[in-house]
Order: C-alpha cells, then sequence, then structure tokens
C-alpha cells in the first residue's frame, strides 16, 4: 500500500489536505531555537509530492525531502523541492544534519524504533523530530452513508467501511502510543509531547470525489470497482445538498533531541 500512492501523484497532491499553519509555524518556531539560526533546516520524511515541503519552504526554512516512490519525489521537484528517492531508515545522510524531522501522514510507514534512532543521528542538539497526522471526523450521519455506500460497491472486500468512516482521536491512540515509544527507546529524546489542532474543511461532492482514490483503502482497486464506489458516494452526498464540512484534527507527537545548550 505505501507504494501505491505515487499511481496518480496529481490527483494525490491536488485532493489531499494540507495542514494547519499554527502547526507549521509551531515546528518552524521550535527549529529556529536550534543553534543553527533562523532559517532552519528540515527534513521532511515521506515527503511525496512536496505537500508538507512547501508549507515549510513558506514559513521560510530550507527542505530536503526524502520519499522511496520517485512518481511522488518526481512531481515534488517539479514544485521546486529538492527530494532524494530512498527509505528513511535506509537513507544515506552524507554528514548532513538538520533543526527538525518532519512527518505528514507517513512516520506509520517507518519503523517507530529504527526511525526515531536515525532521526536522533540527523538532528542537531535541540532539534525537533515531529510526525503529525490528519484525522478526519465524519460528520455521525455522513459517516454511515458513506459507509453503507462503499459496502454496497464492495461487497466481497475484508475492508471494514465503518472504521474508516468513523474517524476520532482515539482511533490513533495505539499507533500514536506506539511513536512515543520508539522515541523514548533511542534514549535521545526528552519525553514525547502530543500536540493538537482542530479545523474543518467543506468538501463539496467533486472535491470529496477527488480525495477518495488517493487514500489507501482504494489506491489499488481497479478503475471499474472504484467507480462504482464514486458513483455510490457521490449520490449520497447529492441526496445532503451536494456537500458537507468535515472537521479534522491534526495530531503531532514530538520530541526534542537532548544536548541543547
Amino acid at each position: 500500500m505505501a507504494e501505491s500512492f505515487g499511481t496518480d501523484a496529481e490527483r494525490y497532491d491536488r485532493a489531499r489536505p494540507r495542514y494547519p499553519e499554527a502547526l507549521i509555524e509551531r515546528i518552524a518556531a521550535v527549529a529556529a531555537a536550534a543553534p543553527a539560526g533562523p532559517r532552519p533546516d528540515v527534513l521532511d520524511v515521506g515527503c511525496g509530492t512536496g505537500i508538507v515541503t512547501r508549507q515549510f519552504q513558506a514559513a521560510g526554512c530550507r527542505v530536503l525531502g526524502i520519499d522511496p516512490d520517485a512518481r511522488m519525489a518526481g512531481l515534488a521537484r517539479q514544485f521546486g523541492g529538492e527530494v532524494e528517492v530512498a527509505r528513511f531508515e535506509e537513507w544515506d545522510p552524507a554528514g548532513r544534519d538538520f533543526d527538525a524531522v518532519v512527518a505528514g501522514q507517513a512516520w506509520h510507514w517507518v519503523d517507530p524504533a529504527a526511525g526515531a534512532a536515525k532521526a536522533a543521528r540527523v538532528l542537531r542538539p535541540g532539534g525537533l523530530l515531529a510526525p503529525f497526522w490528519n484525522v478526519f471526523r465524519f460528520p455521525p450521519d455522513v459517516a454511515e452513508a458513506v459507509a453503507v455506500a462503499c459496502q454496497r460497491a464492495l461487497p466481497d472486500t475484508p475492508f471494514d467501511f465503518r472504521a474508516m468512516t468513523n474517524g476520532s482521536r482515539d482511533v490513533c491512540r495505539t499507533p500514536f502510543a506506539k511513536v512515543a515509544d520508539g522515541m523514548r527507546e533511542s534514549g535521545e529524546f526528552s519525553e514525547p509531547e502530543h500536540w493538537e489542532f482542530d479545523w474543518e474543511f467543506f468538501y463539496t461532492r467533486d472535491a470529496w470525489l477527488d480525495l477518495m482514490p488517493t487514500t489507501g483503502a482504494f489506491t489499488r482497486l481497479p478503475p471499474d470497482r472504484m467507480g462504482k464506489v464514486l458513483e455510490g458516494v457521490g449520490t449520497v452526498i447529492d441526496a445532503m445538498g451536494g456537500g458537507f464540512t468535515m472537521r479534522y484534527t491534526t495530531v503531532a507527537v514530538t520530541v526534542v533531541r537532548a544536548g541543547a545548550a
């Protein structure tokens, strides 16, 4: 699944949600306080098409991206990103170090212990490791209707569509705990902190149907089956007035590299 997102990199970049400016600014401020100075060096792990990279560039950071998918990396370069193609655990930093290591919607593809240890090796003292995720929370009536539509379109799939649509802070508690445990295991960081940012986004029918094929449940579906899903979900959204407001919580698990002056 991790290698399937580049199948339609342009759609991924167009449709995927961004991250709240308050999160970007907070990370950039902590990174700028590290010894390197006011223009921090940021390493974007699993950078994909460069969504996070561009947000940190806009905040005044120098950013290097890493992604295992050459298709995603190629599009990120078209948007002005500097990207190296590799899995983070195997990537060679070649003596470079950074004020922040970030990962937007990507750290769950990284081994939590090996990833934290690698981040510790490339972070300057006082640098920040900050993986973060957008957790979506459908309105309950939309969640149920979308789950039913997906199940009708794909009756033979073992995927739990109700679990997918019933997003909440709690649904990610176990993965986030594993991330924090990996950070602690390295012995190189402060005690993990949990940051949360709530925000909303209104999706039109077309915008939501554009996003759906970029999510892990659907990236490997053949076009005919994906078409059935989109037809069913589109009918549901039309019946609800043509759009809905999605509530998001962006969650970050952050630690500071030991050795700050």
